[in-house]
């Protein structure tokens, strides 16, 4: 029912994100955090600052939130892995519900 996904974005970027999926509803609660990313692009080995979104939202957000970052991501492929939220304190879990409902 509620899921955690995380998405790393350029650090000039990464506010604009998190602050556009939380006024569309679509995250209750995103943790921006500095990262250090190595990763293989177009054949290349790139070390880069970065951060990592982590992003608490209800299931039914999921498509509408991959949408979103796909359109306002500056990335071409945009990381965006999605995982289920197993259990938690239930009123932390029903804010969750109450901040991404319409």
């Amino acid at each position: 029912m509620y899921k955690v996904v995380f998405v790393t974005a350029p650090e000039n970027d990464s506010g604009r994100i998190a602050r556009i999926l939380v006024e569309k509803k679509l995250a209750a609660c995103i943790n921006v955090i500095s990262v250090q990313s190595i990763y293989r692009w177009n054949e290349k080995i790139e070390d880069e600052r970065e951060h990592l979104l982590i992003i608490k939202t209800n299931e039914l957000k999921i498509e509408q939130l991959k949408e979103t970052i796909q359109e306002i991501h500056p990335y071409k492929v945009p990381e965006c892995i999605v995982l289920p939220i197993e259990d938690g304190l239930s009123a932390y879990l029903n804010w969750i519900s109450e901040s991404t409902s319409y």
